[in-house]
């Protein structure tokens, strides 16, 4: 017995050993240090050499690196079995908290963590026990439906908030997670503005934590807010350099208050990052492909229609590439060639090619939907009724079919459908009830901030009233807009 027991202490030792050697920094992730990725503080009752890579882990999550973040977690694991938080950091690894709901074959691998972090019997304080209660929360085997999932998890991230008010890391969480259980449709921001409280205290005091400034631009992320945002945007990209997501991230505010070229710039640099970090075997390859929207938008935005043009060509000639960043098996390159390849015509009002356009498919997402939408709103210019109808009932169908598999992206495609009744109502010549169809949409957006991805309905509603020979209805409408979505080009 007492040579096994050396025997194991040896493979201990030498697994300690060789993870103080990775932090020296030979390759892929263990070569990003604070510098690259922020400033962690997340003490554990680990074996303490690998301290290090624990905080390294907990700095991927709070930039979304979420596939480095769960290599990181299981590498700790591997060194130290007896280290629950280890469990704890793959369990957040796997559940991406403003990206989307997980699958049920990811709730159940998050089950499982949790069940290996409650089981492991090892070292273990009280602070790192409420941690792992909070996820518990979430992967509740008892419970169905996301946002219960969520809120639970957000009360518990409060108590551990509440107890432990000197811990940056509890009280970035917390204020994620406030955001994660943020209701649908809350147009008073509230959860928001609760996390963005908690996170101003700790951006004066704690200005190296990635996810702090990481967490304010998306507390900030809505027009009514986002000139808030502009200080954490300038400071996020300096504290986590080598993360793709944090140089894209600042862009979010960018695209609200209309300052282009910062918006280009950051996605062209995020772009470059994705593409630099996954020749070197690192995961997120696909996140470049949300940049390459973000650019797109900024792109049209200034006027660089060629520019535009040119990245949907590059998007064009790079290989499909399923990739599952966002907890789903879909292909983002697909999606993004879908999306912009709808987009431009619409925005240049070369209603000729949107009317044209071929039908991509994206099987089960929004973007399937989005040629649909732009080719019905192509035809309704040109003034072909028939055309557009048929582009709407397709879109219809496409959303039962979306409701019918319970998808995250059939209240968009209902969106699209809406709009492109809207549209057919133009083509048929009835202006009146295609503002009418299109003024509670609008509304809605106004008050919600979507994302600026697309066009608002409140600059539609410009361009039919402008169609219908009333200019200074129409001056008023893009007046609005303009409020909402600065620099617009089409609304100037």
């Amino acid at each position: 017995m007492k040579r096994i027991a050396c025997f194991f202490l040896l493979c201990a030792c030498f697994n300690l050993h060789s993870l103080a050697q990775d932090e020296q920094g030979h390759q892929h992730h263990e070569d990003l240090n604070t510098s690259q990725l922020g400033t962690v503080h997340f003490p554990v009752s680990c074996a303490q050499p690998i301290q290090k890579s624990f905080e390294r882990g907990v700095a991927l999550l709070h930039s979304f690196w979420y596939e480095e973040a769960q290599k990181q977690f299981l590498q700790v694991a591997a060194f130290d079995p007896e280290c629950a938080m280890a469990h704890w950091g793959v369990a957040m690894s796997l559940w991406h908290q403003l990206w989307n709901h997980p699958e049920e074959k990811v709730i159940g691998h998050g089950q499982e963590e949790v069940l290996l972090a409650n089981g492991n019997g090892g070292r273990i304080t009280p602070r790192e026990k409420a941690y792992i209660a909070a996820m518990a929360a979430f992967y509740n085997p008892k419970k169905a439906e996301y946002d219960v999932r969520a809120k639970d998890y957000s009360d518990a991230m409060k108590k551990v908030y509440e107890s432990y008010p000197d811990d940056h890391e509890a009280a970035a969480f917390y204020a994620l997670s406030l955001l994660a259980s943020e209701p649908d449709d809350d147009t008073s921001f509230a959860n928001r503005k609760q996390a963005a409280a908690i996170l101003e205290k700790l951006f004066g005091t704690d200005p190296d934590h990635p996810g702090v400034a990481h967490y304010l631009i998306h507390s900030y992320d809505k027009p009514q807010l986002a000139e808030l945002g502009l200080p954490a945007a300038r400071r996020y990209a300096q504290i986590a350099p080598a993360s793709p997501h944090a140089l894209h991230m600042p862009s979010h505010i960018f695209a609200r208050v209309g300052l282009w070229q910062e918006d280009i710039n950051s996605n062209l640099a995020s772009i470059a990052a994705s593409r630099k970090t996954a020749a070197m075997g690192m995961g997120g390859e696909g996140h470049q492909f949300h940049a390459m929207d973000f650019l797109f938008y900024a792109y049209m935005q200034s006027g660089r229609d060629s520019d535009a043009r040119a990245l949907i060509e590059e998007i064009r000639a790079m290989p499909n590439k399923h990739d599952d960043m966002y907890g789903m098996d879909y292909d983002p390159h697909a999606a993004a060639l879908a999306h912009l390849t709808a987009i431009y015509p619409i925005e240049m009002h070369d209603w000729t090619a949107a009317a044209a356009l071929k039908p991509i498919e994206v099987e089960g997402t929004v973007e399937q939907s989005m040629i649909l939408w732009a080719r019905a709103i192509g035809s309704a210019h040109l003034h072909e009724p028939d055309d557009a109808r048929k582009d709407v009932e397709a879109i219809d169908a496409l959303h039962q079919k979306l409701v019918k598999s319970k998808s995250d992206f059939a209240n968009a495609v209902d969106s699209d459908h809406k709009i492109a009744q809207a549209w057919l109502l133009f083509a048929e010549g009835k202006y009146d009830d295609a503002v009418e169809a299109l003024r509670p949409i609008a509304d809605k957006e106004d008050s919600l901030g979507d994302e600026p991805e697309g066009i608002p309905a409140r600059e539609m509603i410009a361009d039919i009233l402008l169609e219908a020979k009333r200019p200074q209805q129409a001056l008023a409408e893009y007046q609005v807009d303009l409020k909402l979505h600065p620099n617009r080009f089409d609304g100037l």
